[in-house]
C-alpha cells in the first residue's frame, strides 16, 4: 500500500477561518523556492522556516504580551528563568559587571552569583530599595541592573524611580522582572526600563500547566541580540506551551483581580492570628515599602501574599498539615 497520501499534508480550503489560534506543531515549514526561502532569511519577507528560530503560536503570545508590556517585537522564551538568561547573556560578555537586587528569585540569585562568573560576567549584590546601596555597586565594568519590581518571595518593593534614574546617569542597561507584578499594576518600560521579562508560567497563564517566559523591549538593538542568543541556546517555547499561554491570557484580568482580592482579605485576616509573626504584603501599612508601593503600584498590591509563623519549621509544617485543601506547591 503507498504511505504517498499521508505524506502530503494539505490544509483543507475554507473561505471562513478559524477564531481560535490553531496550533502549529510543525518543526519545518516548506517554502515556495529557494528565492523565497532567502528573502525569509535576510528579514524582506516574512515566514517561517524551523521552529525553533520561532513559530506562529510564539508569534501570536509574544504580540500580546508585546501589547501587555507596551514593548515591540519581544519574544517568548521555554520558561521564565530562559529569559532572564538571555536578558542578561545577549548584553553582556566576558568582562562585564551586573547589579542585581538581592532579594530576587531563587535561581536569578544563583544566576548572578555561580553561573554568569563562569562567563567572565561579575555580579554584585544590592538592596533593591535602598538607592544608594545600588550607586555604591556600581563598578567602571557595570552595564546592567537586574532587578523585580516586587520581589519573590519577600514581596519588598524596589525603588523603581531612583534605579530607573540611577541607570540613566550611569548609562546602564535597566531590566526588570515583572512576574510578580504584571502589567496589570506596572509597565517598567512605560517608566524608562530597557527591558521587562517575566515567568509567563506564573499569573500571566495561570493555569499550572504552561512554562515560558517573555522577553521584551523598545530599542530594536537590544531585541535583536537577545533573541539572537535565545534562537542559538535552544531556548524557544513549545507551540503547545505557546498555545496554552495565550488561552490564559484572555482571563488574564479576571484572575488578577479575584487573586488580588483574596490576597488582601487573607492578608488582614492572617495578621489577626496569634500564631502569625509577620505578614507582608504591599498594600498593608505596616508593609516596610507600603509608601512607595501605593505610589509606584496605584494601589495594585498584587495576588501574592507572605507570612511568617511563629514556631519556626515546626509550626509551619503544622501549618501545612493543617491546610489539607491547600496544595503544598512551591
Amino acid at each position: 500500500m503507498s504511505d504517498d497520501p499521508v505524506k502530503r499534508p494539505a490544509w483543507p480550503q475554507s473561505a471562513s477561518r478559524p477564531v481560535v489560534t490553531p496550533i502549529s506543531p510543525s518543526v519545518v515549514f516548506a517554502s515556495h523556492s529557494p528565492a523565497a526561502l532567502d528573502a525569509q532569511y535576510d528579514g524582506s519577507a516574512p515566514g517561517y522556516t524551523y521552529s525553533r528560530e520561532g513559530h506562529p503560536n510564539a508569534s501570536v503570545l509574544a504580540a500580546k504580551l508585546d501589547g501587555l508590556e507596551g514593548a515591540t517585537g519581544g519574544f517568548v522564551t521555554g520558561s521564565g528563568m530562559a529569559a532572564v538568561t538571555v536578558a542578561l547573556l545577549g548584553l553582556l560578555g566576558q568582562g562585564d559587571h551586573v547589579i542585581g537586587g538581592d532579594q530576587l528569585y531563587g535561581r536569578s540569585l544563583r544566576l548572578l552569583t555561580q553561573d554568569l562568573p563562569r562567563f567572565g560576567i561579575k555580579a554584585t549584590l544590592a538592596d533593591p530599595t535602598d538607592v544608594d546601596a545600588m550607586r555604591a555597586a556600581i563598578q567602571p565594568r557595570t552595564r546592567a541592573i537586574l532587578v523585580e519590581v516586587v520581589s519573590n518571595p519577600t514581596l519588598r518593593v524596589a525603588d523603581m524611580a531612583g534605579i530607573t534614574q540611577l541607570a540613566r546617569d550611569h548609562g546602564l542597561i535597566l531590566i526588570v522582572d515583572n512576574t510578580f507584578t504584571t502589567p496589570r499594576a506596572y509597565r517598567p518600560l512605560d517608566h524608562g526600563a530597557d527591558v521587562v521579562v517575566h515567568s509567563v508560567t506564573k499569573l500571566l497563564a495561570g493555569h499550572a500547566d504552561v512554562m515560558a517566559g517573555y522577553v521584551g523591549a523598545q530599542q530594536a538593538e537590544l531585541t535583536q541580540k537577545m533573541l539572537d542568543l535565545s534562537v542559538t541556546m535552544g531556548f524557544t517555547a513549545s507551540p503547545f506551551d505557546c498555545w496554552l499561554g495565550e488561552r490564559g491570557l484572555m482571563s488574564f484580568a479576571l484572575r488578577f483581580d479575584k487573586a488580588q482580592d483574596n490576597a488582601r482579605l487573607l492578608a488582614d485576616h492572617l495578621a489577626t492570628l496569634p500564631g502569625i509573626r509577620r505578614v507582608l504584603y504591599p498594600m498593608r501599612p505596616d508593609h516596610p515599602d507600603h509608601n512607595r508601593a501605593v505610589a509606584l503600584l496605584d494601589g495594585q498590591g498584587g495576588h501574592m501574599v507572605s507570612f511568617e509563623v511563629a514556631g519556626g519549621r515546626a509550626a509551619a509544617e503544622a501549618l501545612v498539615q493543617a491546610a489539607p485543601s491547600i496544595a503544598f506547591a512551591p
